[in-house]
């Protein structure tokens, strides 16, 4: 799919026209602050599904795959990086529309990484090699690094970034693509068709079905061209996506799953620096409001430094929630929630932690009337078995503890946030904890170059760094 895009933020206008072959129902696009339709995107279905399969198999075997060398592969990526500069504003606008982060936010952050994926992975497109292996004198052994043929399924939360992670490895290898973006954030993804286009990609390498993850989602998941699945989302998917994919063709899957990752404060930490990054690290500052898979909402800080760090911790929390607005508008850094069903989602999981006996510290409750806004929330003596510590809320709540309990007590191994001048015991501590990623006296510093991943729930195989091109 292409789209041609014409947006007016003055009087929040926004039009998109988006083709499906055999598409039959809309998908509405809300304005997260309002909650009022903008548009309105045209869905897939598996027959669009079966049409890109067809599509990609047959640009592989023409123009792709092995027919092509790294070097042309690589210049293609870095074109594709060069056009998205030139056009990151636009694409910065219709991120915020998509998701309600902050325009300047996703910008800098989710727009300037993608390029930044995009050429990283240009600069490996021609180091992809094998190995010959001695056996004898009578013999030769030799491997080499083949295609696959890739369906990939990326989430609502960082949908262009997502996008990037996905396509940077794949392109860069070889691999042909029917992608599916979120059917609530697609829009980035449709417009991004057209600079793929523009770079000169041959046709049917990259193909973006729209829709549903219970049509369009399934029918990649079972599709017996696609030879490979790479999913983020949610747990409960990934397994289906597992269970779907071993029933079909016994395709490679990797998957990047939920978390609920935990802030460990020890009393030696800087705590201003410590309340800085757990701040980040929860409520994902600049408009983003806690939707994400490796968000620190479980805190736990040595008890000596428990009620110093709960009243700036407090203190930070309630600035943000005074910054809460428009991701368009100067000053804001607490956005929206991403829908109607995710703002009610959190709002149940808030309702759930005040039945458990969890204590309100601060926040708690909607902001304003109108949109998706929540305040950020601040729950104190949270147990262990309550569901606000166990389940993955995906939203602005964190929870605070007076005494440092087991950090691997959950079904997620995604990602840890370490506190101390002490860097061998942050060490210790980094090595025991069941987390694909320890952050020590950071938080959310994601880097092109580093491998991402979880233990557990959270996922099979790694994105990002060279070890994205072999999984």
């Amino acid at each position: 799919m292409a789209g041609t895009f014409t947006y007016n933020f003055d009087t929040s206008t926004f039009k998109v026209f988006s083709l499906a072959a055999n598409g039959l129902i809309q998908s509405d696009m809300r304005r997260l602050t309002t909650g009022k339709v903008i548009t309105a995107i045209t869905t897939g279905s598996s027959k669009d599904v079966d049409i890109a399969a067809d599509v990609a198999k047959a640009a592989y075997k023409a123009s792709w795959g092995l027919k092509i060398s790294g070097t042309e592969r690589g210049k293609l990526l870095y074109k594709l990086a060069d056009l998205l500069e030139r056009d990151a504003d636009e694409f910065a606008a219709l991120e915020s529309l998509n998701v309600g982060k902050v325009f300047a936010s996703a910008k800098a952050g989710d727009v300037q990484m993608t390029i930044d994926v995009f050429r990283y992975y240009a600069g490996w497109a021609d180091k992809v090699q094998g190995k010959t292996i001695e056996t004898n004198e009578n013999k030769l052994a030799y491997t080499r690094h083949e295609p696959y043929g890739v369906g990939q399924i990326i989430p609502w939360n960082v949908p262009l970034l997502m996008l990037a992670l996905k396509f940077g490895p794949a392109l860069a290898t070889g691999n042909t693509i029917v992608l599916k973006p979120s059917e609530i954030t697609p829009l980035t993804a449709l417009r991004f068709a057209d600079l793929i286009i523009e770079a000169g990609f041959p046709p049917g390498v990259v193909n973006i079905v729209n829709g549903y993850g219970s049509t369009v989602g399934q029918a990649i998941t079972e599709h017996p061209l696609i030879s490979k699945i790479a999913f983020t989302g949610s747990t409960l998917v990934g397994r289906k996506i597992l269970k779907a994919s071993s029933e079909s063709n016994l395709k490679v899957v990797s998957l990047e799953l939920g978390g609920k990752s935990p802030t460990i404060i020890f009393d030696d930490a800087y705590l201003d620096q410590a309340i800085r990054w757990a701040s980040i690290g929860i409520y994902l500052l600049n408009g983003f409001s806690g939707q994400a898979c490796t968000a620190g909402s479980r805190i736990f800080v040595q008890e000596g430094i428990y009620d110093e760090f709960l009243a700036k911790f407090t203190v930070a929390t309630k600035n943000l929630a005074a910054a809460t607005g428009d991701p368009f508008a100067v000053g804001t850094q607490h956005g929206p929630q991403i829908s109607k069903v995710q703002f009610d989602r959190i709002m149940s999981y808030i309702e759930s932690g005040k039945k458990d006996g969890a204590t309100v510290h601060t926040g708690g409750a909607r902001h304003g009337t109108e949109g998706y806004f929540i305040q950020p929330t601040i729950f104190t003596n949270a147990k262990p078995e309550m569901e606000i510590v166990q389940e993955e809320i995906f939203g602005p709540v964190g929870l605070s503890s007076k005494v440092i309990e087991a950090g691997n007590d959950t079904a997620y191994g995604l990602a840890c946030h370490i506190f101390s001048q002490n860097i061998s015991r942050a060490l210790r501590v980094a090595h025991s904890l069941e987390a694909g990623t320890a952050w020590l006296n950071c938080s959310q510093s994601v880097d092109k170059a580093v491998p991402f991943g979880g233990y557990k729930q959270s996922g099979i195989g790694r994105e990002l760094g060279e070890y994205a091109l072999d999984t």
